[in-house]
């Protein structure tokens, strides 16, 4: 069974930044695809990053210059980390496992909140 636990989220001013992490358990981890979603208020979820197994990174065009995602296979975890902030970062953060046999699965999400 996977399961996906995501830490620090927060507050933080506009053009600062934020590292995000998340700890995966289940033994296909190496072999999946992981991503970072977010979701604002009254808005749809949305990818923001993803990296694949090998480590080929892909970024929404909004954050493109700012988030760098990375992954440590050795630990289970992935990470991203944010510079430049702006408010419409502001949302709620998932971290997603996307395994081989296309099963998503989903971390509880973050609050993250970029003040003007």
């Amino acid at each position: 069974q996977v399961q996906l636990v995501e830490s620090g989220g927060g507050l933080v001013q506009a053009g600062g930044s934020l590292r995000l992490s998340c700890a995966a358990s289940g033994s296909t981890f190496s072999i999946s695809v992981m991503g970072w979603y977010r979701q604002a208020p009254g808005k749809q979820r949305e990818l923001v990053a993803s990296i694949t197994s090998g480590g080929s990174a892909n970024y929404a065009d909004s954050v493109k210059g700012r988030f760098t995602i990375s992954r440590d296979n050795a630990k289970n975890t992935v990470d991203l980390q944010m510079n430049r902030m702006k408010p419409e970062d502001t949302a709620v953060y998932y971290c997603n496992l996307h395994d081989i046999w296309r099963t998503d699965y989903w971390g509880q999400g973050t609050q993250v909140t970029v003040s003007s």
